[in-house]
């Protein structure tokens, strides 16, 4: 677990294609008080990262693009980033399950991009790439933007709530991470202190003891599913947030447990949640 010094300002240049909470409709706004109900008792505000508060995908395959037109490498970046996440998340499955293998996802993810680098498809990228320039591209994990609506609606939430990671990621990645797109966490909480990952349960109930509270006073914020379920086994609030590609079913068929679906609260970005929590008070 780590705390972070609080960041007092906004960042001003933040996309308007998501509302600030201010900005939201006002048919959202009635109907937050609806919703937050659905949350009552919730202190503490626990986000994934990875897809949910950090576009992953555009941010590699920018990187991706940049150094093959750097070696004159055509490729597509799309596919090898996919595969490089798909990788992690086969990965992390199998330590949740009870598998052996390695905790740190700097290390995961260079031990995949060496594989992807020897596949016939990309041996070619590879023989371009002496060892500095593999670390570096490893480190890209550690430069991915965040959602334009991430940084504006973290810093209005955590004026109504305490905010905080909790995610597969390794904590020195996650510090970076908070750096590089200002995310302006309370708390980070890497599964690695607790010696396996999501969605074992042993990591949702090691942040929520750390903390101090109930389950129910803890809600985990995430674009999948997968992971709202484990949190929802240990007894903590879920919510989803609406993110491209970052769901296998469709994002539609997503429901609240009011609407016979599976979680407390459906959202499509962290400005409407920022404003439930904000009318909520």
């Amino acid at each position: 677990m780590l705390l972070l010094t609080k960041n007092p300002e906004y960042i001003n240049n933040v996309a308007p294609l998501y509302p600030t909470a201010s900005q939201v409709p006002p048919h959202q706004a009635l109907r937050s008080y609806r919703m937050v109900s659905d949350l009552h008792g919730v202190q503490v505000l626990l986000f994934d990262v990875f897809g949910t508060t950090v576009d992953w995908h555009g941010s590699l395959v920018d990187e991706l693009a940049a150094l093959g037109r750097k070696y004159a490498v055509d490729g597509d970046w799309s596919t090898f980033s996919k595969t490089w996440r798909l990788g992690y998340v086969n990965h992390i499955h199998e330590i949740a399950k009870g598998g052996t293998g390695s905790l740190n996802m700097d290390k995961l993810h260079r031990e995949i991009l060496e594989k992807i680098l020897q596949s016939s498809e990309w041996k070619h990228f590879g023989a371009v790439l002496d060892e500095e320039q593999r670390e570096n591209l490893n480190n890209a994990w550690h430069r991915l933007r965040g959602w334009p609506d991430t940084t504006a609606g973290l810093h209005t939430l955590k004026k109504h709530r305490i905010v905080g990671a909790l995610s597969n990621g390794n904590t020195r990645l996650l510090i970076d991470l908070a750096k590089f797109s200002d995310l302006p966490w309370d708390v980070v909480f890497s599964s690695e202190l607790f010696g396996s990952f999501k969605p074992d349960l042993k990591v949702y109930q090691g942040a929520i003891k750390h903390l101090s509270l109930e389950p129910q006073n803890c809600a985990l914020v995430a674009a999948h599913m997968w992971d709202l379920r484990g949190a929802a086994a240990t007894g903590m609030k879920t919510i989803f947030v609406k993110r491209a590609a970052e769901e296998p079913i469709g994002q539609a068929e997503v429901k609240t447990k009011s609407d016979g679906g599976e979680v407390d609260l459906v959202v499509d970005s962290f400005a409407e949640l920022a404003a439930i929590f904000a009318e909520g008070k």
